[in-house]
C-alpha cells in the first residue's frame, strides 16, 4: 500500500521503520507529471530495493525568470494512482515552505559542471536542483537514488555533488526512455502542438547521425556539433540554444573524441525547451 505523506518528520518515521526491517531504500526524485520515464526509474528502484521512496515536489528554485514554473504541470492524483500500480511504498510530495522555510538561507553549487551545456541558458537553475536533491537525500537517506539520462547535466551534477559531499548513497542513471518516433519523454512534451511535435523529432534524428559518423570513423567535435546545428537549425520552428560534443566525465570540450563522450542538443519550440543525448564510447 502507497501512503503519501507532506512532512519531513513523516519521511523519517517511514524510512526509519523501514530500515528497521533491514529494507534497503530507494529514492526516485521527481517534480510529479509522472510518465514512462519515471515509472522506469520507479521499476528500477522496485526491483533493487526493498523499500521504494518517490519525492514528487515542483522546486521552486530551479526555475527562472520567465520559465514555466506557474503552468508547470501538477498531476498529483494521476501520480498517486501510478505509484500505487507500480507498488511505491511512500510518496513524499511536500509544500514548497516545507522545504524552504521562511529563514532558508543555504544554497548548492557544483561549480563548473553547472556552468555549461544548459547553465548559461537557465542561471540558477543547477543550483535549485542540487539543492533541493541534497536536502531529499538527507532527509530520505537513501542506498540508492534514481535519475534518467536525459538530464545527464543534472544527474552528472548529482554525481559529482555525492562524491564531493561523501553521501552514503548510490546514483543510479537509468536509460531514456522515448516515444516510438524517437522522442524523449518529458512532463514539457504535453506543450507541443501537433506542427511543433512532429518537427520535435530532429532532436532524436541528429543525435542518430551523429552517433552513426562516430561508427564509421568521425572524431572531429567540430565537424560534429556542425552537423547537429544545420540539421537543426533548417528544422521548422526549431530554435537552437546548444549543440555539443563533450567528455561526458567533465563536460569538456575535447580536441578529438576519446573515451565517453556525450552528444547533447537544446532546442526551443515556441515556449518549450527541449534537451535530449546520447553517450558514446569512444577508442582510439
Amino acid at each position: 500500500m502507497t501512503a503519501l505523506v507532506s512532512t519531513i518528520a513523516e519521511v523519517q518515521q517511514a524510512v526509519g521503520r523501514a530500515r528497521d526491517r533491514n529494507l534497503k531504500v530507494g529514492l526516485v526524485p521527481t517534480m510529479g507529471a509522472l510518465h514512462a520515464g519515471h515509472v522506469s526509474l520507479i521499476r528500477a528502484a522496485r526491483a533493487e530495493t526493498g523499500f521504494v521512496v518517490v519525492s514528487i515536489f515542483v522546486n521552486p528554485t530551479q526555475f527562472g525568470p520567465g520559465e514555466d514554473f506557474s503552468r508547470y504541470p501538477r498531476t498529483l492524483e494521476v501520480d498517486l494512482d501510478i505509484c500505487r500500480r507500480e507498488g511505491v511504498d511512500l510518496v513524499f510530495a511536500p509544500a514548497a515552505e516545507t522545504v524552504y522555510p521562511a529563514d532558508f538561507h543555504t544554497y548548492v553549487e557544483v561549480h563548473e559542471l553547472q556552468d555549461v551545456l544548459c547553465g548559461p541558458s537557465r542561471p540558477g537553475h543547477f543550483r535549485g536542483v542540487a539543492t533541493v536533491v541534497c536536502k531529499l537525500f538527507n532527509i530520505v537517506q537513501p542506498a540508492v537514488a534514481y535519475f534518467g539520462q536525459k538530464d545527464f547535466q543534472q544527474a552528472r551534477i548529482i554525481q559529482q555533488l555525492v562524491g564531493d559531499l561523501n553521501l552514503p548513497l548510490e546514483v543510479r542513471i537509468c536509460p531514456t526512455i522515448r516515444e516510438a518516433d524517437g522522442l524523449a519523454l518529458s512532463s514539457r512534451n504535453r506543450y507541443l502542438n501537433g506542427e511543433q511535435r512532429s518537427h520535435a523529432t530532429v532532436l532524436y534524428r541528429s543525435l542518430q547521425e551523429v552517433k552513426a559518423a562516430v561508427e564509421k570513423g568521425e572524431r572531429d567535435p567540430v565537424a560534429l556539433q556542425r552537423h547537429l546545428a544545420e540539421r537543426i537549425t533548417a528544422t521548422p520552428g526549431a530554435i537552437l540554444d546548444y549543440a555539443e560534443v563533450r567528455s561526458a566525465e567533465t563536460l569538456r570540450t575535447q580536441p578529438r573524441l576519446q573515451g565517453d563522450v556525450l552528444v547533447a542538443v537544446a532546442v526551443k519550440f515556441g515556449g518549450t525547451r527541449l534537451i535530449d543525448n546520447v553517450l558514446l564510447q569512444v577508442g582510439d
